[in-house]
């Protein structure tokens, strides 16, 4: 066997240390060829064949997802984006830096080896990049997944020397190549768990180690039967109340009036209504996300029944901040955004459509219709001066983007509104683009000129504690977590610092 690699001359001292290394790789093969496993011989082949093209890890990958939570679906997503990466850098960078040779296969009984075998440099070894990285990636996102994935991922990097195709050498540093590159991947995309906000500040909330006084209100509407179920499993003595979405809010009016703990299993909206009627009597919250989007609770850290039921029977809740607004005699409460502008138009046609297309096929042709239209930017006066804006919006908290991931919340309690201004102009769709592209930070004050000459922002950013919006024409349409109303003449919108208490697991 020739385990020579293609590299510059070394110094003599090096040179020694290389052969010594070398030397160690060829021994370590020839005691893997010697070996007999019982029942190896013919799976490892086999496992090794499965792996080509990541034919076998896109196929975890859809297992993975087919689970049909979200942690499982990230996970997959997250699987499959660091395999990815792994395979892309070691065709365009690893193969060509490296050309060392494959291994002779002499000492390798023949039953092993590979029908097909492959004609590509030996160092390093693309399936063990390629198993480490999805592995990695995995578990990155869901620890539970990683441990099921780990075994098969060793299994193939395995394979490797075991069929003869690799030295050990070429797997460890494929192996170390793909965690990188699972790293890496978190480094673009933090993982869910990185968002989570701290576990403050403290509540007191009960403990109820078999649910009983928590009594959950579920909204079939969006799906939650299956939640439902496995809540109840979990909390045995817990009652769950399922109901449709015009029955909800009566629903869960009965429910504060008997329960102990009042529950919540729906989108944002339902979990809206469910806040404003926990504040009302006094109740600490449990959510069960069980929506399309579960904006509060994801942020909360509260992701499915595991994590909610944990933080019921070990009685650990927070206080978080609430957003209240209010026009005339109307008023109400938003835990995640409330806007003007265009998006309350976009949410309106996205509900006019979601019944018939599904929620994100609703939501692209909303927003086509939306900015295609013919409009005219909203007229209201902001900070003491009349303003045209395409966009008001206001966030509960501020938002953060970390990496190329989407905004976050990683502060629930932080006091402050965190309000974006998207202000008129002959273009809305060129800026509500940049300004959606800016993202949830310090927005860049680029300028333009208003009639009188005076520039002014195209779009902007402040963190405050109240907003007042006055002269807005009747019939403009506000949207707070993901409902619409209307709205006219002055709006104001304040903070109710930690006035809700909700369960959460303190890790």
């Amino acid at each position: 066997m020739s385990p020579d690699v293609d590299l510059t001359v070394p110094a003599p001292g090096h040179r020694v240390l290389r052969d010594r290394l070398l030397a160690l790789d060829c021994r370590l093969f020839e005691s893997a060829a010697e070996r007999r496993w019982p029942g190896a011989e013919r799976i490892l082949p086999k496992l090794s064949r499965s792996a080509n093209h990541g034919v076998l890890w896109f196929a975890a990958a859809a297992a993975i997802a087919a689970s049909r939570t979200p942690r499982g679906r990230r996970a997959a997503a997250r699987g499959v984006a660091s395999l990815s990466l792994a395979s892309a850098t070691i065709n365009t960078l690893g193969k060509r830096s490296v050309r060392r040779p494959r291994p002779v296969l002499d000492p390798v009984p023949l039953v092993r080896q590979l029908k097909r075998q492959p004609i590509t440099t030996s160092f390093p070894s693309g399936h063990s990049a390629s198993a480490a990285a999805f592995a990695t990636g995995v578990a990155l996102e869901s620890p539970a997944w990683g441990a099921a994935v780990a075994p098969i991922a060793w299994s193939v990097a395995l394979s490797r020397v075991y069929t003869g195709v690799h030295f050990p050498s070429d797997v460890l540093a494929g192996a170390a190549l793909g965690v990188g590159a699972a790293y890496a991947v978190q480094g673009l995309v933090p993982t869910r768990a990185q968002g989570t906000p701290p576990a403050r500040p403290r509540a007191e909330v009960p403990a109820l180690p078999d649910g009983a006084g928590l009594v959950v209100v579920a909204n079939t509407g969006a799906g939650t039967a299956e939640r439902a179920y496995a809540l109840a499993q979990a909390l045995p003595q817990a009652e769950i109340v399922q109901c449709r979405s015009a029955e909800i809010h009566d629903e869960l009016v009965k429910a504060a009036a008997r329960a102990r703990v009042l529950g919540v299993c729906g989108g944002d909206g339902t979990v809206n209504t469910a806040a404003e009627i926990a504040l009302r009597h006094g109740l600490p919250l449990a959510v069960l996300p069980g929506g399309t989007l579960n904006h509060f609770a994801h942020d909360l850290g509260v992701e499915d029944v595991r994590d909610l039921s944990r933080a019921v029977r070990g009685g650990e809740g927070v206080r978080v901040d609430v957003g209240r607004f209010a026009c005339g005699g109307r008023e109400g409460i938003f835990l995640n955004t409330c806007s003007l502008g265009v998006y309350p138009e976009l949410v309106r046609e996205r509900d006019r459509w979601s019944h018939r297309i599904g929620g994100w096929p609703a939501g692209v042709l909303a927003a086509l219709r939306v900015l295609n239209a013919d409009r005219h930017p909203l007229q209201a006066e902001l900070g003491g001066r009349a303003r045209p804006l395409w966009l008001l919006f206001v966030g509960n908290g501020t938002y953060h983007r970390m990496g190329l991931a989407p905004g976050r919340r990683t502060d629930l309690a932080d006091g402050r509104f965190d309000v974006r201004v998207v202000h008129g102009g002959r273009k809305p769709a060129l800026r509500l683009l940049a300004a959606a592209a800016a993202g949830p930070l310090p927005l860049p004050q680029s300028r333009l000129r208003s009639t009188g000459g005076t520039p002014i922002p195209a779009h902007a950013a402040v963190q405050v504690g109240r907003l007042r919006l006055a002269g807005v024409a009747p019939g403009t349409l506000l949207a707070f977590d993901g409902e619409v109303t209307e709205v006219a003449g002055e709006v104001t919108l304040e903070k109710l610092p930690e006035a809700l208490t909700v369960y959460r697991p303190s890790t």
